[in-house]
């Protein structure tokens, strides 16, 4: 039996629906979340397991996808004679993929996870028509607006259906579902990268917009026919702003959506971390008055930012609600994985790659392979990771032990990152990473939605996704600076005489860089540079990594196992009461309490 204030949850279809309903404890229910609830009582298991099968092919081609297109940037920027705005094109990728999350989120709850999904497909196929038929460096930059939109569309949306279909002791073993392909796919990447490298490196991007699609049909194809279910029975709330005329439906949107705490999110991270990579490209584009503009109004945004979301007048439905933005468990584990993907993008990306190639002449499989290890690793350890949650209904002790391992791994990679160390040694180093990596990302994710109602699990999950992309654009961006400036400097201070001339060529173009022999003077000069840049990189990387220990251990340790979050419908899972029969009589489901 459900509660009296869950009963107030439960969308209706008497004509008269309103944007959001209460749920319980006071909680908004937006139109998207009364449908994805009213779709879940369509759920059968056999339908499910379609679903998550969908959901798997897709995160196989995009785990592929990724495998190859970050390992073809090298070559696209290069060809561009750009390469050392690797990492600018890098910022503006994450710095895109951090603010999308909200509100790509908010989408989902105010018009539906599959009407979301669909919006998100389609800002994919766009990014990458665009990145194939770029010319220059700022095409393939812009690029990444649709790109970032469409792809993190993908992935967040995925993770908030697991979330809607789960219960939490099994959500973290499907939350890491996604992430399984990539046990193949990391050998089978650069395999495929190969093909495009050596010339047309823009069909290593136009393919996916055909192949993406394709296999994401069985996702969209059951999500729209529980959908019709749903429809049919009479379950689904209209959109309340179906009737009202152009000027309310643009008036409703404003509101339910945030535009207005969108664009200053947007505003806020876009002009403060983009400036602070290109400031480094040159000597004295410090002082270059656009770019103090830019990351003084970008500051002010960062301010108005917080205080336009707690002006309920304003921001009735705000992108992050103020209850989470009090919960300790949600800070300490958003600035867990703010730190983790910080010293992610200062040692692993984006330049690691080029470091292999350049200063460890590795060719270009075995530097992907070595690249994409991390991966790996990070996979196998999540999945056995998240089958001892599931078993012991605790997580946090992990965490932490994933946290210290991460630290080693890292610290490990600044001991081993000089050329006269195997390859073997430097393989150990990922893997090392990767299991700690593996370790502390899912039960950090998996700690957050703990501490959050089903309303909010969509802006708990965003947050969480966001605050750990913005770090990685931090990352990135402090990466870019020291790379830029400290290259420039020592290819200066070592290159012969003779070839300080192309040293611009040399610092734009990783491949001219590879072009000389090893062991010639240019190349030793070359290789100096950049070996003495990446001890700088890991460095701070180690430095980084100090604070995720606390924030770790501030989190609660919450059991599983007793947290109710009052998930309707049909979940993967056995808490809540086992009650009631699937659609076809024959199903049994678990219905939230």
């Amino acid at each position: 039996m459900k509660s009296t204030d869950q009963e107030s949850a439960v969308p209706r279809s008497d004509g008269n629906d309103t944007a959001s309903s209460i749920g319980s404890e006071g909680v908004v229910l937006q139109t998207g979340v009364q449908r994805v609830e009213a779709v879940a009582k369509t759920w059968t298991r056999k339908a499910l397991y379609v679903a998550y099968a969908g959901i798997f092919l897709m995160a196989f081609c995009t785990s592929v996808d990724i495998q190859v297109t970050s390992l073809l940037a090298f070559y696209a920027t290069s060809s561009f004679s750009s390469h050392s705005l690797l990492s600018t094109a890098g910022v503006v990728g994450s710095v895109l993929t951090a603010v999308v999350q909200p509100p790509m989120a908010k989408i989902a709850d105010v018009f539906g996870r599959t009407e979301a999904f669909a919006i998100s497909m389609l800002l994919y196929i766009l990014g990458y028509i665009q990145m194939a038929a770029s010319k220059n460096i700022s095409t393939y930059a812009s690029a990444q607006i649709f790109y970032a939109a469409g792809s993190t569309g993908l992935r967040i949306l995925q993770q908030i259906f697991i979330a809607d279909t789960s219960d939490l002791l099994n959500r973290a073993l499907l939350s890491s579902l996604p992430d399984t392909p990539f046990l193949i796919t990391v050998w089978v990447g650069p395999e495929i990268a190969r093909h495009f490298t050596t010339g047309p490196w823009r069909w290593g991007y136009a393919m996916w917009t055909i192949i993406t699609p394709v296999l994401s049909l069985p996702l969209f194809i059951s999500l729209w026919i529980n959908q019709r279910k749903a429809a049919k029975a009479g379950l689904l709330p209209q959109y309340p702003w179906k009737s009202q005329g152009v000027a309310n439906f643009l008036k409703s949107l404003w509101t339910e959506l945030d535009i207005m705490g969108v664009f200053l999110l947007v505003a806020a991270f876009s002009l403060l971390l983009v400036p602070l990579t290109l400031g480094g490209q040159a000597v004295g584009k410090w002082k270059n008055p656009s770019i103090i503009a830019a990351i003084a109004i970008g500051g002010v945004c960062l301010i108005l930012f917080p205080l336009w979301e707690m002006w309920k007048r304003a921001a009735p439905t705000p992108l992050l609600t103020l209850r989470l933005l009090k919960n300790r468990t949600v800070i300490a584990g958003c600035v867990l994985g703010f730190f983790y993907f910080m010293a992610y993008y200062l040692s692993l990306q984006p330049y690691f790659y080029s470091y292999l190639m350049v200063a460890r002449n590795t060719g270009s499989v075995a530097a992907g392979h070595i690249t994409l290890t991390f991966s790996f690793a990070a996979t196998v350890s999540s999945v056995i990771i998240s089958l001892v949650i599931k078993y012991t209904k605790r997580y946090k002790y992990y965490m932490i032990g994933g946290i210290i391992i991460y630290m080693l791994g890292i610290g490990l990679m600044l001991r081993y990152r000089n050329i006269d160390s195997s390859n073997a040694q430097v393989i150990w180093t990922q893997i090392i990473v990767g299991i700690g990596g593996g370790m502390l990302n899912v039960p950090a994710q998996l700690g957050v939605q703990a501490s959050s109602l089903h309303q909010e699990v969509a802006a708990a999950t965003a947050l969480f996704l966001t605050i750990v992309s913005i770090g990685g654009a931090v990352g990135s961006a402090v990466s870019g600076a020291i790379w830029s400036y400290n290259i420039q400097n020592k290819l200066m201070l070592y290159l012969p005489e003779a070839a300080k001339v192309n040293m611009t060529m040399i610092y734009g173009s990783a491949v001219m860089a590879t072009s000389y022999p090893m062991g010639s003077p240019e190349r030793t000069a070359i290789i100096r540079s950049y070996d003495e840049t990446m001890r700088i990189l890991l460095i701070v990387a180690v430095c980084v990594c100090i604070p995720m220990l606390p924030a770790g251990l501030c989190m609660t340790n919450h059991k599983l196992d007793k947290v109710d979050q009052r998930v309707e419908g049909v979940v993967f899972g056995s808490s809540g009461k086992k009650d009631t029969k699937g659609e076809s009589g024959a199903e049994e489901v678990v219905e939230g309490r």
